[in-house]
């Protein structure tokens, strides 16, 4: 690493600085060995990635003995110091293994920090690319198609079971919301809302938004686990060592400590059951806050023009208030189990020590306070990961679960033979029926139909079935019955609203297909696409869609038109390509198109209202009326017949189509892409602040004073044990049973232990409550601050999207706005409140020990200082690389996002 730090602390990395991947992490190489395994998605990703976790499983093992023995040495270091006969070579060997044993869980943590990053990285890698293979293969669902109610409405901005009165705008919504929120968890817990978890309902096919929630906060939650998956093996085995050794230390009197414990996790067994159901409550409605946010970012320059994007903006911040409130629900639970587990790990030794001392009789002397006191630390921090590791856990299942969910979703059927027909190789319908997918209603009847060499020509009213019969061609309905030889090859296709890539115009039409110039240059004189390109600075080189140059509707069909008439299918579905060309272009691609050499041996459907163009090209015609066909004669019928079937008079509006073709071609200036920016050096102040502003100073304040608070509880309990210990040392003079003091200092009104441990034991007990209050204030100050600034931040976020200049939407995709609103606003609604905590708590903790230490032993100042200042210096060096490859990860996934929204978009034409 030292060559990339070295390299990152002078200036910004970039790509060709950060090193090649090798093999085991490519992601070609992972998917390949990934899809060849069986079983569930957990079963996979354990058998892909057992030996980093045996490994890992390990290495926890080592790191959890070696420093479960560090008391053990400690308790024979001081017994050896008290000892005045024994040698101080033994007191040196006790301590020199003490020293030894920390290098070794040092040395083990650094090994388990390479292997977990490494099963991280190859497990979210496996996902990301099985999500993408099977969204290239599931079934297409419709909304209308799930609800089978033609007549409610199935737009997602006008329902949804948003409350009217959460609204995103005005002021901040008062406390009161917060309280409400915590008081349905409450109901739910008392039995108020026994209702059927999501897990229970029917499970309805993933949606956009949740397909991009899946890909981007459900995959990094499962690949997280392997990172910690050493915390899955050592915390449990801390739990058990903890217990062990304070049973060798004071003996049975430790088992009402383990009994406070049981009772702690039967309890909070209840609270993780709530706490599941709101977890996926949550999620549903992240799924839907971004079904709406792509929608809205997909369509924000149309709702820009006609001024409706205040009310979509509001329609989202109602979902995002519905989501922040199970967000604040799901955190005040987390919250409870936190000080449950808190509150016990403080009454263990308030519960052993009162058996060690009253019911045993035993005096609690500094041999034993103190590495008891060193194992209750020890087992404190393992029952303070024990909720953090059941959350994190369910977290995980509930991400598995969904993404399961949308692996066991129905593949689209392989276009294949369906019938006793076989041995054809025309496609032939032989009174075949067709439905939507996961619809039962027929959108297709008794259709009877073969398509020969040459053009068919399909033609009929709006919402007949047209559209619906080319995807029946391309195996995107469910087979309802009859007989069906559909294509079992690559076939070209063109959709009725073209798809093109953020990419040349070159490239959207050899769409990987090799150059071949020639036939490319027949191409694009065929489409009519020549005029158009000379008009353009680079020509076919010229980039377009998100990444470029504009284009027309009548420019974009065309490239599109061109895509499938390039392609090396012999088999050519067009879903209205001449629909959005004047009459004189429209007549042009037909008679240099349909009717030229590019089609000779190619079976093409063409569907289209401008039957009037195609009559004589057309080899047959096919009326559909209400999922119904008809073969008509061309030869037989007149041509005012044919000419009822088309849309009314094209030509009325071909001189208009014209015009607009031209004054899009005279407007179509160079426009490229504007690189994601990266920002240089440290994060700013100003941007921590805008953070601490939006979470409001008052609540920063209360927390601050709260960490404080707690934190100078938790030294006055250490200060306590001290005392405690050290009274048994000096009994009371004269005997007395109630008269002086014993401990010097806070404590010296309280009489000595050995004559009555009663008043010990309850101040013991009160400062451990009282801390554990401390906690739940503190952490329900943290889920306030949470909420008031994911709320005020978002609603920021979107009135600048919505407002923004068109410029910003010509230069930024979609898919970097959609990466903005999923990957950092997870980070603010959870991440970062959670690390602002942390170093308030630190930097608190940080004081309190240095002042602690400073009245104690001042000459440890100096070494302290000297620590603080190694630490600050490496710090230095390490921190502008992790901040440079940090940046340079987040600005590459906008990339991925853009191409995952895309393949979304075009999935049929990619198919």
């Amino acid at each position: 690493m030292s060559p990339m730090i070295s390299v990152g602390s002078k200036r910004q990395l970039n790509s060709e600085d950060v090193w090649a991947l090798s093999f085991e992490f490519q992601h070609r190489l992972l998917h390949e060995k990934f899809r060849d395994l069986g079983g569930s998605v957990v079963r996979r990703l354990l058998s892909a990635n057992g030996l980093d976790l045996l490994i890992l499983g390990g290495l926890g093992t080592v790191e959890a003995l070696s420093r479960f023995a560090e008391p053990v040495l400690l308790q024979q270091l001081l017994r050896s110091m008290e000892d005045e006969s024994a040698p101080r070579s033994k007191a040196v060997t006790f301590a020199t293994l003490s020293l030894f044993v920390r290098l070794v869980a040092c040395q083990s943590s650094v090994f388990s920090l390479w292997f977990s990053r490494r099963s991280y990285e190859r497990s979210r890698g496996e996902m990301i690319t099985m999500l993408y293979e099977k969204t290239l293969s599931r079934k297409i669902i419709g909304e209308l198609a799930l609800s089978e109610k033609p007549n409610q409405p199935t737009g997602d901005l006008n329902h949804g079971g948003v409350d009217p009165s959460t609204t995103g705008e005005g002021p901040d919504p008062p406390p009161k919301k917060i309280q409400a929120s915590i008081r349905e968890a409450g109901r739910f817990l008392m039995g108020k809302l026994r209702k059927a978890s999501p897990r229970e309902d029917i499970k309805q096919p993933a949606s956009v938004g949740k397909i991009y929630n899946l890909m981007r906060n459900d995959v990094y939650e499962v690949a997280q686990r392997f990172w910690e998956f050493q915390s899955v093996v050592r915390i449990p085995l801390s739990l058990v060592l903890s217990v062990v050794l304070v049973w060798k230390l004071i003996g049975w009197p430790c088992l009402f400590g383990v009994l406070t414990v049981l009772v702690a996790q039967s309890l909070n067994a209840i609270l993780t059951r709530i706490l599941l159901h709101y977890e996926r409550k949550r999620r549903a409605m992240t799924d839907q806050k971004l079904k709406k946010t792509t929608q809205y970012a997909g369509a924000i320059r149309h709702l820009r023009w006609y001024g409706w994007q205040d009310f979509w903006q509001e329609q989202i911040m109602q979902a995002r208030q519905q989501e922040l409130r199970l967000l604040v629900v799901s955190g005040f639970l987390r919250t409870l189990i936190n000080v449950t587990n808190y509150l016990a790990s403080d009454l263990f030794p308030v519960t052993a020590f009162y058996a060690y001392t009253i019911l045993a009789g035993q005096p609690l002397r500094i041999e034993i306070a103190f590495p008891a006191l060193q194992l209750f630390s020890m087992l404190k921090s393992s029952l303070d990961g024990v909720p953090r590791l059941i959350t994190v856990l369910l977290n995980a299942k509930i991400a598995v679960d969904r993404i399961e969910d949308f692996m066991a979703e129905p593949d689209k059927d392989d276009a294949m033979i369906r019938s006793n027909l076989r041995g054809r190789r025309r496609i032939k319908l032989q009174h075949a029926s067709f439905a939507w997918p996961g619809s039962s209603h027929r959108v297709l009847s008794d259709v009877s139909i073969e398509l020969p060499v040459g053009v068919t020509v399909i033609c009929g009213k709006v919402g007949g079935g047209k559209t619906a019969l080319l995807q029946a061609f391309l195996g995107e309905l469910e087979w309802q019955g009859g007989d069906a030889v559909l294509p079992h090859e690559a076939v070209g296709y063109c959709a009725q609203t073209p798809w093109l890539q953020s990419m040349s115009i070159r490239e959207n039409i050899l769409f990987t297909s090799p150059y071949d110039e020639g036939r490319f240059r027949k191409v694009l004189e065929a489409c009519a696409l020549t005029p158009d390109l000379a008009a353009f600075k680079h020509g076919d080189l010229t980039n377009i869609g998100e990444n470029g140059t504009g284009l027309s509707g009548g420019q974009k069909a065309r490239v599109a038109l061109a895509r499938a008439i390039y392609s090396p299918a012999k088999i050519l579905f067009l879903d209205d390509p001449l629909s959005a060309l004047d009459h004189q272009t429209a007549e042009t691609v037909v008679r240099k198109c349909f009717s030229g050499p590019l089609i000779d041996g190619r079976t093409v459907v063409l569907v289209t209202h401008r039957t009037a163009l195609c009559r004589e090209i057309a080899s047959q015609v096919i009326e559909v009326d209400e999922g119904r066909t008809r073969v008509l004669d061309k030869d037989e019928l007149p041509q005012k017949d044919l000419s009822t079937l088309v849309s009314p008079d094209p030509t009325d509006t071909a001189q208009l189509e014209q015009d607009d073709e031209k004054d899009d071609d005279s407007t179509a200036a160079e426009k490229f892409m504007e690189d994601e920016k990266r920002a240089h050096g440290g994060v700013k102040a100003a941007v921590y602040w805008e953070y601490v502003k939006a979470g409001k100073l008052t609540w920063w304040a209360i927390l601050v004073f709260t960490i404080a608070v707690h934190r100078v509880i938790g030294v006055g309990e250490t200060w306590f044990l001290k005392a405690w210990g050290e009274a048994y040392d000096r009994p009371e003079k004269g005997g007395g049973g109630g008269g002086g003091g014993v401990a010097s200092g806070l404590f010296e009104s309280l009489p000595s232990p050995e004559v009555n441990v009663r008043p010990w034991l309850l101040g013991f007990f009160l400062l451990a409550t009282v801390q554990a209050a401390v906690s739940l204030v503190r952490e329900c100050f943290m889920i306030v601050i949470t909420y008031t600034a994911g709320r005020r931040m978002f609603r920021e976020i979107m009135n600048r999207v919505s407002h923004a200049t068109f410029r910003f939407y010509d230069v930024t995709p979609v898919g970097r706005l959609m990466n903005r609103l999923t990957s950092d606003i997870g980070i603010i609604d959870g991440n970062i409140s959670h690390q602002f905590e942390n170093v308030a708590f630190l930097a608190v903790a940080w004081t309190s020990s240095i002042i602690v230490i400073a009245s104690v032993t001042p000459v440890f100042l100096l070494f302290s200082l000297a620590l603080t200042a190694a630490f600050v210096l490496i710090f230095r060096r390490f921190l502008p690389t992790s901040q440079s490859l940090r940046r340079l990860e987040m600005v590459s996934l906008s990339p991925l996002m853009s191409n995952f929204g895309a393949l979304l978009d075009g999935l049929t034409t990619v198919r």
